[in-house]
């Protein structure tokens, strides 16, 4: 893949923070910075997914069980 750059500001002492976690730790900044924004990303999927998901209408586990029976599954 290929690697395009970004550049942002930030307070230094976050930059400081990130340098030592990244030296204690034997990471590369920008593979730890990337590994960050990533999780973010999907952090934020996850509760648009969550969202979505309360949306839908819920039925009572007895429901569920007896489809299961009549299925043959239980």
């Amino acid at each position: 893949m290929k690697a395009v750059q970004l550049a942002t500001r930030i307070d230094p002492r976050i930059k400081t923070a990130i340098e030592k976690v990244c030296n204690s730790r034997g990471l590369k900044m920008n593979h730890f910075i990337e590994e960050a924004l990533l999780d973010k990303l999907e952090e934020m999927e996850d509760l648009e997914d969550i969202k979505r998901i309360r949306k839908e209408p819920t039925r009572s586990l007895s429901e569920i069980l007896k489809e299961l029976k009549l299925d043959g599954l239980l």
